[in-house]
């Protein structure tokens, strides 16, 4: 499964909201140059993983959440 990552999750990992803001903004140009039209909406906050490891140069552990 592809994995999908916010701001939020970025802010968690000690990057600084604006940072993260623009690491997710960076991503969805990305995603929109490889054929992916849908990344090019202000409402979408989430971008796959890889993306953002791609432009971050390492890669990413996110928590995972479980309910219940």
């Amino acid at each position: 499964m592809n994995e999908l990552i916010t701001k939020d999750d970025l802010i968690k990992k000690g990057y600084s909201k604006y940072t993260a803001v623009n690491i997710i903004r960076q991503a969805k140009q990305i995603m929109v140059q490889q054929g992916y039209p849908f990344y090019n909406n202000k409402r979408l906050g989430r971008v796959p993983k890889e993306t953002v490891e791609s432009i971050l140069g390492c890669e990413l552990e996110l928590e995972k959440n479980t309910h219940g």
